[in-house]
Formats: structure tokens, sequence, C-alpha cells
């Protein structure tokens, strides 16, 4: 993978440009709720690794603000930040 701040090689892609995902730590070890989000997300951006709420960065743009993981995880736990215009969607 390239170096932090430098241009992705020919066909390697780029991680987050558009969106990032937060877990709160509160929430990062639940493997019931890491189970529930892998299931729920339609472009596999969560994984229930070793009972983790893991984010998969490499899907991180191809969300579709679908707020299916938000409404799975308890409120202010998880936040979808949309980096292209500075807002995020969290309940």
């Amino acid at each position: 993978m390239s170096g932090e701040g430098s241009p992705a090689a020919a066909g390697e892609r780029q991680e987050g440009v558009f969106i990032d995902v937060e877990v709160s730590e509160q929430i990062a070890g639940d493997a019931e709720l890491a189970r529930k989000l892998q299931e729920v997300c339609p472009v596999d951006i969560f994984s229930a690794s070793e009972g983790r709420v893991e984010v998969v960065r490499s899907n991180l743009d191809e969300c579709v603000l679908c707020e299916l993981c938000l409404e799975a995880a308890p409120d202010g736990r998880l936040a979808v930040k949309k980096l292209y215009d500075g807002t995020e969607l969290r309940r």
C-alpha cells in the first residue's frame, strides 16, 4: 500500500477518501454487535474479527449512506463521517 500522503499506484485503491467510520471503544469489543454490523452492511464495511468490531478500510468509500449500521449500533457509539463535506451521520 502506498505511504501516507503519496498517490496510489495504478490499480491500487485508496482508503477512505470520501467516507470514514468511527467506532467508539465502548462497542468495539462487543462480539454480538460486530456480527450484527457485518450482517447489515450491504457493502461489507464491518467485519466481526476475533469478537471485535473491525472496519474494513478498503471498503469505506463503497458506503451508500443507508444508515443501517447506525440503526444497529447503540445511540452515539458509531459515526459515519462524510469527509467530502465535513458532516457526519450519528444517532
